[in-house]
């Protein structure tokens, strides 16, 4: 079956799931509701793609399809817009968006693309930072807005550099945390995790993911330690400090 075709039946059962006849769930949802599930399906495909099993991201991948032709099709229904738009607009962005490839423009420029993304929306004045998605996590907007920034040449020129400033910014935040200013505090770590993010660039680690890895590091060592201590007939709550860091360190050292 071609790709169209293949596309077209996709769609279609999305059209039957939502009609009279289809499954009560997907015709009660809106695209309020399905928002956390957007959301959910997009960290889905990260994982896969962590994993490195391409069957599994295969199908992530699909699940995240899925949300943008059930979005398309409730939008339909209300005559706002169908998957047709969607395809149509995205096309002739991607179009737009690479005169070197579809016009006579000599290469990449990211400046380019920004002058074209603003007379898109009408603006006269365009950001060397860009539009930036505000509702990207912290560290993955705090990562773009430099990366934006260093396309235009407004950044550290080595490593050194950067290590210093975030020796520079933690010795500030602990000046803050000494004089109990709250609000200072409050401003003085949020420059030290943005100069870390300043770190991760030059590094070549994605502050996102490798925060993500360590959090799901964390949860694995502790249900470890929940699961030795049930082995042998201890309560978490009624051990110390001391003895749940022994405990600790001895699944961190491979010792269980």
């Amino acid at each position: 079956m071609e790709t169209g075709k293949r596309f077209e039946k996709l769609v279609e059962l999305m059209r039957i799931l939502r009609s009279k006849k289809g499954c009560e769930w997907d015709r009660e949802q809106t695209h309020e509701s399905l928002k956390p599930y957007l959301i959910e399906e997009a960290y889905e495909v990260l994982a896969a793609i962590d994993k490195g099993n391409d069957e599994e991201f295969a199908e992530e991948l699909g699940d995240l399809l899925l949300q943008i032709i059930f979005h398309s099709q409730i939008a339909s229904e209300r005559n706002a817009f169908t998957i047709d738009d969607v395809v149509e607009t995205l096309s002739d962005k991607l179009i737009r968006r690479h005169p070197h490839v579809f016009g006579n423009a000599k290469g990449y420029s990211y400046q380019q693309w920004e002058k074209i993304k603003a007379e898109e929306k009408g603006k006269k004045e365009i950001s060397a930072i860009g539009e930036i998605n505000h509702a990207l996590p912290a560290l993955s907007l705090a990562r773009r807005v430099q990366e934006n920034a260093a396309a235009v040449g407004f950044d550290w020129e080595n490593l050194e550099d950067v290590t210093e400033k975030v020796e520079e910014e933690w010795s500030e935040l602990m000046n803050a945390i000494k004089s109990g200013d709250k609000k200072k505090i409050n401003e003085e770590f949020g420059d030290l995790l943005f100069s870390m993010v300043n770190l991760s660039r030059f590094i070549e680690v994605d502050p996102e993911v490798s925060l993500r890895k360590a959090t799901e590091k964390f949860m694995n060592r502790f249900r470890a330690v929940e699961s030795l201590i049930r082995d042998r007939n201890l309560e978490i709550d009624k051990l110390s400090l001391k003895e749940l860091d022994e405990l600790w360190n001895e699944i961190k050292e491979g010792k269980q």
